[in-house]
């Protein structure tokens, strides 16, 4: 009898391999009909990784997600499957281990049914709880979730076949179900990729599944090699969105599989051709505003790096920023301006450099992150003059001190020293003891909040699993910054002539358009009048004494980086080199520390707010420094009635006010330009100007404050 092979279609990862977001809900229950009718899928990756952080990103839930995605598989007998960070749960850095608990009873009620583990430094310790987990949580029938253990394929010279062979037999051995050979940046050399298989297999005859990505050129060799091994599931994807950064395509994998021998399920072509339409439908509505060009071709540039497809899609995004970052700085300095290729290459390379001596972490998420986000800060440093390592994030030393795992290899004794120099300590224990309890701490927050908990406690957990986000969700700012997001990559696209982009009344009624450095809120006149988000202001300048402190690159500004943490206020005395605040850029929370002892005297921005490089962030007085002239305690905001430009006087050599100044109600205080109008704004109460928030010139967001007034 052949030797059966089954396909699992990996739904969430095409999206992520590719850009930024997920399908919303109401998208994924009208593809899954026609997933089904295809006929030749035994599994389905639903959910897990990025899926439900960027579900919180745009504004759904991704509860309901879940609960209404996977019920239509289950209806028709096919099994539903999540990605599992292990330490990391479904984000960037290492979750209490009541939270990971929690995770597994809520995603297996709500219809997961198989957990994919993996650590990316393959540290068994990470690993092997989630097993326990998994077979704790069950559902009413006595059933329990599937353990789905991975090994994470890398090329050096320490990830040989006896290194993953042993690593599959302490998995098999501590309980795991399934074992997953998770090739995730699809540089695996496929004869060795066989021999692992062939290793576990002759270890015990335990199912195995094969994850690749098709970039580098090597999956479908590796396709066949783990089959013909005793390989059980292969992962698919399928076009639009198969090839390039993403996975191998099941038009092309079945045949190829049929062809050798392999009993194989066969393809419904008018189904596959109704999901590709369908797909191709959800790119036309926005997710394809957020998938570079760049990321639908094969590169083999990416065996050298190593890169993951999972991360390349998000990469790609990232780029386009970093690249406008870098070149203001060049064009400030008259130095010659990168283009995205000749940064991609300087990254590729940095790459290469830096992740041997990062102790060789295989390049799989969150570790492929801070590789990347290392590499690409040092790029980012270099180019404007500053030294490598000058500025490395909390969570990727978290990873180089051991607190992520132990790495494959030795941390460079060039890391190893600055850490000694800024009072770092290296840990050899259990990882997850640094990570104690904290769902008491969240619970008291939603019933402060007065939130619902969900059923099963879902919303607890989404909270404490992504605390940032889900925050922002709950108070809509997350769904307005990404709707003002979404309308301005629709009105460049449409104003370059693009292709493929909705009607204009799809399109949020205000956007905001730069004219020579000047913003103005342009009415287009769909929606029945109704706004759009307004566009982010431009940082306000503080008038508190000091020095300034300066975001070192663009971001989200955050005073903590945990909930319950202490954060700093006006006032408080900070040391020389003092972590103060954070700023999260590429998924990673970089600690900015006080350049001097001082007083804070103005935190220039609320926690979540985005902001620039080189953006003023705080100001600290030194001592013997001038403090404010007047304290803003007590004060009442005067705030902006609209978009535009703040200036003190209207004409040059008019009087303007200043702190300390005693104004009375109704007396012009200052002026918004808008739209090449001059709007004057009065004081709102009798009273003594205590702040001026902007400086002349400085762009304003409707309600911004713009002074205070005591």
């Amino acid at each position: 009898m052949s030797k059966q092979v089954k396909f699992n279609l990996v739904f969430r990862d095409l999206w992520q391999s590719s850009g930024k977001y997920q399908p919303r809900v109401d998208q994924l229950l009208k593809v899954a009909p026609a997933i089904v009718k295809m006929g030749c899928f035994d599994r389905v990756e639903t959910n897990g990784g990025g899926f439900e952080q960027v579900n919180l990103l745009y504004g759904e839930n991704p509860n309901k997600s879940v609960r209404a995605w996977t019920k239509p598989f289950h209806e028709a007998g096919i099994q539903t499957e999540m990605l599992d960070r292990a330490l990391n749960g479904i984000r960037m850095n290492p979750c209490p281990v009541d939270v990971r608990k929690l995770f597994y009873k809520v995603k297996y009620t709500q219809g997961t049914d198989i957990a994919r583990t993996f650590c990316g430094l393959n540290d068994p310790r990470n690993i092997i709880p989630s097993i326990g987990y998994a077979h704790a949580a069950t559902r009413p029938d006595g059933t329990h979730m599937i353990s789905q253990c991975c090994l994470c394929i890398t090329e050096s010279p320490i990830h040989t076949v006896e290194y993953y062979v042993n690593l599959a037999k302490q998995l098999i051995d501590a309980g795991a179900d399934e074992i997953c050979i998770k090739d995730m940046a699809g540089i695996g050399r496929p004869v060795k990729l066989g021999k692992i298989v062939k290793g576990i297999k002759d270890y015990k005859d335990i199912v195995v599944e094969y994850h690749s990505h098709a970039g580098p050129g090597f999956a479908m060799a590796s396709v066949l090699e783990v089959c013909k091994a005793g390989c059980d599931y292969v992962d698919v994807g399928m076009e639009p969105l198969s090839w390039g950064t993403g996975h191998v395509d099941i038009l092309a994998v079945q045949p190829m599989l049929k062809d050798a021998g392999f009993d194989v399920k066969e393809i419904n072509m008018s189904a596959y051709m109704e999901v590709r339409s369908l797909i191709q439908e959800m790119m036309d509505d926005f997710l394809g505003y957020y998938i570079p060009q760049r990321n639908r071709f094969m590169n083999s540039l990416l065996i050298a790096p190593g890169l993951p497809g999972g991360m390349m899609g998000s990469l790609m995004t990232d780029l386009e920023s970093n690249l406008e970052s870098v070149n203001k700085y060049k064009e400030k300095h008259n130095l010659p301006k990168l283009t995205q290729d000749e940064l991609m290459i300087k990254l590729f390379d940095e790459v290469t450099y830096v992740w041997p001596k990062m102790g060789y972490p295989p390049l799989v998420t969150p570790f492929s992150q801070y590789v990347k986000n290392m590499a690409l800060t040092n790029v980012m440093q270099m180019e404007k003059g500053k030294e490598r390592w000058s500025l490395i994030a909390d969570d990727i030393w978290g990873m180089l001190l051991g607190k992520s795992g132990k790495l494959p290899g030795e941390v460079a004794p060039e890391l190893v020293e600055l850490a000694k120099q800024q009072g770092r300590e290296f840990f050899t224990g259990n990882p997850q003891d640094e990570y104690p309890d904290a769902l008491d701490s969240f619970r008291k927050e939603m019933k402060d909040n007065g939130w619902d908990f969900g059923e099963d406690d879902e919303e607890l957990f989404e909270l404490a699993m992504h605390p940032q986000q889900y925050r922002l969700y709950k108070s809509g700012a997350a769904k307005r910054d990404f709707e003002a997001d979404l309308a301005k990559r629709k009105a460049e696209k449409a104003g370059k002539g693009g292709s493929n982009v909705p009607a204009l009344a799809s399109i949020p009624q205000t956007v905001t358009v730069d004219v020579n450095g000047v913003k103005y809120a342009v009415t287009i006149g769909a929606n029945d009048g109704k706004s759009a988000a307004p566009a982010a202001a431009s940082a306000p300048v503080a008038t508190g004494a000091g020095k300034e402190l300066t975001a070192p690159l663009e971001g989200k500004f955050y005073l903590v980086k945990n909930s319950g943490d202490p954060a700093v206020k006006v006032g408080d005395k900070v040391k020389k080199g003092q972590t103060v605040c954070y700023i999260e850029a590429m998924k990673t929370f970089n600690a900015i520390s006080a350049e001097c002892d001082g007083v804070i005297t103005e935190i220039c921005f609320k926690s979540g707010d985005s902001v620039s490089e080189d953006d003023v962030i705080m100001r600290i007085a030194a001592e013997g420094e001038t403090a404010p002239a007047a304290s803003a305690a007590g004060a009442s905001d005067l705030t902006s009635p609209l978009e535009g430009k703040f200036y003190l006087v209207k004409n040059t050599g008019d009087p303007a006010v200043k702190v300390g100044d005693a104004v009375k109600k109704g007396q012009t205080v200052c002026y918004i330009e808008a739209m090449k109008t001059f709007n004057a704004i009065a004081a709102e109460s009798d009273g003594v100007i205590a702040e001026i928030c902007f400086k002349s010139g400085d762009s304003v967001s409707e309600d911004d404050v713009l002074m205070k007034i005591k």
